[in-house]
């Protein structure tokens, strides 16, 4: 698992075994204090070769690498996990695939708010959620095929004084879920799924593709009233059951999750959520298809959607909003004649508007003293990056230039640099 395991032997059952070997080192005193002495390496911006020496030298050979490995993670995870991470453990791909503790702390209030005591988390990974639910009062059963995801569930739920209210077994989510009744599985009132949607390092496209399948997921939706289920978030809205929420939520504009909600916690049709860059949480929600906003000339004023407003569908709404109007009735720009203070938006003020044409862009920003641009995009074929370099020139100014689509015309938006 990356740099926290070594290993001899490429077969997975061995690597798993090897992997929960190391996990419960560390938890002994003696791997906890490798761990510490492998962080204040890692503090001190220790070379890896260097630190690994020390360690064998210090904590012994068995340690050394598990510590050094398990340490960096710890390391990785303290931007989002905060003061727990220096007590968690993660391997890479649990870390990569962990989920923000502030979001899991949102689902687990959603879905214990009708008084539910008790949630099955279908796939626990290395227990972002199961320790949100345990926090929160519930009583969890953490169910996961992998060893290793067991493992580390059940390491953090207890280095975080939470065991008591944790229960870690192993179990297919495909078959606790065919089994559901009277609105429970696994004994529970309510569940969280998690479906893996890679395999062999590439990302599944195809819900029908996801562990477990997509067929697994509206078996749990049908069957179990309270639930969340985490999904892709390009998963098409024609698979979306009825009654069911769907929620994307962005951070600091980038999506990092899409939720279904069963019908028990669903309270609308689609929501999106926006964590702005200073933390703030943000809601946007229809209750029915708000359908297209109107298109219209570019104005003053160039508003990008925040993503989880543009993949929830709810830009027309947004476009209500800011008395806005669309670029191209198949883009994501909205314009105006005024600026925007809004969370569902970034804006930009329009400073030219031209037909695309390389020759005649660079020409305009020489002639505004512009040197260094940001390009973004939507609708066109052109590599940002490439666009970058063509158009750096001499100039001390910045600009934001928007190649896109306007009444269907390929179009650059020269906009001021914010």
């Amino acid at each position: 698992m990356g740099e926290a395991v070594a290993v001899s032997t490429t077969d997975p059952s061995d690597q798993a075994a090897e992997t929960v070997a190391q996990l419960r080192d560390m938890a002994t005193p003696a791997g906890a204090d490798a761990l510490d002495r492998a962080g204040a390496l890692l503090a001190g911006r220790t070379d890896a070769v260097t630190a690994l020496s020390r360690l064998r030298a210090e904590v012994g050979v068995q340690l050394a690498g598990p510590a050094w490995g398990f340490a960096r993670q710890r390391d990785r995870a303290r931007a989002v996990f905060g003061a727990d991470a220096d007590r968690l453990l993660f391997t890479a791909d649990a870390l990569e695939q962990a989920g923000r503790p502030r979001l899991a702390d949102r689902r687990a209030a959603r879905l214990l708010a009708a008084g539910t005591d008790s949630v099955v988390d279908l796939g626990c990974a290395a227990g972002t959620d199961t320790i949100a639910l345990a926090r929160a009062g519930a009583r969890v059963v953490a169910v996961d095929l992998d060893p290793v995801a067991r493992e580390l569930t059940a390491l953090n739920t207890a280095a975080l004084g939470l065991a008591d209210r944790v229960e870690v077994v192993p179990g297919d989510a495909v078959q606790l879920v065919a089994a559901a009744a009277d609105g429970r599985v696994a004994g529970c009132a309510a569940a969280v799924l998690d479906p893996a949607r890679r395999a062999g390092g590439r990302r599944q496209l195809d819900p029908d593709r996801w562990s477990p399948p997509w067929s697994t997921v509206q078996a749990l939706l049908d069957a179990v009233p309270t639930c969340a289920v985490k999904v892709a978030p390009g998963l098409d809205h024609d698979r979306v059951p009825a009654g069911v929420e769907a929620e994307w939520v962005s951070v600091g504009g980038s999506i990092v999750e899409a939720l279904l909600w069963g019908r028990g916690p669903s309270r609308t049709w689609r929501r999106a959520t926006v964590v702005d860059r200073a933390g703030a949480l943000h809601e946007l929600t229809a209750d029915t298809d708000p359908g297209t906003a109107d298109a219209g000339p570019v104005r003053g004023w160039l508003h990008e959607p925040d993503p989880a407003v543009i993949r929830s569908g709810l830009v027309a709404l947004a476009a209500d909003e800011l008395d806005a109007t669309l670029v191209d009735p198949t883009i994501a720009y909205l314009t105006s004649d005024a600026a925007a203070d809004s969370p569902w938006v970034s804006s930009y003020r329009v400073a030219e508007v031209l037909p695309f044409n390389l020759k005649k862009l660079k020409a305009l920003l020489r002639a505004r003293g512009v040197g260094r641009v940001t390009v973004k995009k939507r609708g066109s074929a052109i590599e940002p990056e490439t666009l970058v370099r063509q158009l750096r020139g001499p100039g001390g100014g910045s600009a934001v230039v928007v190649v896109t689509r306007v009444a269907g015309a390929p179009t650059a938006i020269v906009c001021d640099h914010p």
